[in-house]
């Protein structure tokens, strides 16, 4: 089957001006007779989000930012297109009735229309990392209790999600995380202590937004996501693992207990899990040139080195830890990232402001998301403080 079978999907992207959220619009704009739009919504971009509106006639569109509602509805005036702003506008996009939700609203600010959208019991794209690592208990119990079908859209658990393909977790031996290992992947310690923003941020691989690249450059990138593949995919700590992959054309692999290994092969480029998700169960046309592996010649691995690189390693162990032990690795890593980037913290010292805060201990499970942002918020007080003496 095909998306050529599919007519009219109803669609609803919540973070429509961000990068998944252009990926995604890329390849609806190439499909567009396969899919309605029913919600878009974006943080600050009026304009932008004003013109997607337009362009793909949306139903509704909404921005974060309340006191940017005027300058919405001016700018969608004559559309007929309804407009609302600030929280409550960006769950009402997530409740609209929709086939389909992409979830890509950064940071803690997604996780309440994510919850929104799960809670409709349809399907979810989810993007927003915050959602399994913050508030992983608490979300896939609700996928749970509603019966929602979750399609992961990074591109490693979208690997993981096709190379299972419905298979039982209980033959599983092996779920493997590929990491491209980043741009300091062959530095030593020294020199990795003198490294700029400007270098963190230099991906070799992949192109992405400063945060996410910095997190690539110090492995916590794909510690999160361990922690987000725990939630997803249930087969136990000890059965997952990560690979230090440079080349970036595996995604991810399973390996089954009869010795069968399944990968997933791809470019690097985000429309091809987009589309995975976007047409499941079906297959749609991308743009994305088709792999050439006798061109490419050789496919590397090795495992990560976790003296130089230990955010792997606190990943873990927060997930043996539980609790809330995740969610404030989440928050204190977003502020350290953060305060290397504005210059006033080392690269090597990321990690450790996140190892320290952990060390402070913040007590209690989550139950909900108000915990949650309850624990978020004393986390990144917690993390401010340690990083009170480098400033």
């Amino acid at each position: 089957m095909s998306l050529d079978t599919v007519s009219g999907r109803s669609l609803s992207i919540l973070g429509a001006t961000g990068s998944i959220g252009a990926s995604t619009l890329d390849l609806v704009r190439r499909n567009r007779d396969a899919f309605r739009i029913v919600a878009l919504t974006g943080h600050s971009n009026v304009a932008a989000l004003a013109a997607l509106a337009r362009e793909f006639g949306a139903e509704f569109a909404a921005i974060g930012d309340e006191a940017l509602l005027p300058d919405l509805r001016a700018a969608l005036s004559g559309s007929g297109i309804a407009t609302g702003a600030g929280a409550g506008a960006l769950i009402e996009a997530a409740q609209r009735p929709a086939d389909l939700v992409v979830a890509a609203i950064v940071g803690c600010a997604g996780l309440a229309p994510t919850m929104a959208a799960i809670e409709q019991g349809r399907t979810v794209a989810l993007a927003n990392k915050e959602a399994l690592v913050s508030a992983g208990a608490v979300m896939t119990r609700a996928v749970t209790q509603h019966g929602t079908t979750l399609l992961p859209i990074d591109s490693e658990h979208n690997a993981i999600f096709q190379c299972l393909a419905g298979n039982d977790p209980v033959h599983v031996r092996w779920i493997t995380l590929t990491a491209s290992g980043g741009p300091f992947r062959d530095w030593n310690a020294a020199r990795m202590g003198a490294a700029t923003p400007a270098e963190a941020v230099r991906h070799p691989n992949w192109s992405m937004g400063a945060k996410i690249s910095v997190d690539s450059a110090t492995m916590m990138n794909k510690g999160l996501e361990f922690i987000e593949a725990w939630h997803l995919f249930p087969v136990g700590v000890e059965r997952l693992r990560i690979l230090v992959h440079p080349q970036s054309i595996v995604h991810s692999m399973v390996e089954y207990r009869d010795g069968s290994t399944l990968a997933q092969l791809g470019p690097s480029d985000m429309r091809v899990p987009i589309a995975s998700a976007l047409a499941w169960p079906a297959r749609m046309t991308t743009p994305c040139e088709p792999l050439d592996l006798a061109e490419i010649g050789t496919l590397t691995f090795r495992h990560p080195d976790e003296v130089r690189f230990p955010a792997t390693r606190l990943a873990r162990e927060a997930v043996i830890a539980g609790g809330a032990a995740a969610a404030v690795l989440n928050a204190a890593n977003e502020i350290a990232v953060a305060a290397f980037l504005s210059g006033h913290l080392p690269f090597t010292s990321i990690v450790q402001c996140c190892q320290d805060v952990l060390a402070c201990g913040l007590p209690g499970s989550p139950q909900c998301l108000d915990d949650v942002i309850a624990v978020d918020r004393e986390a990144r007080v917690r993390a401010h403080e340690t990083l009170m003496p480098s400033r």
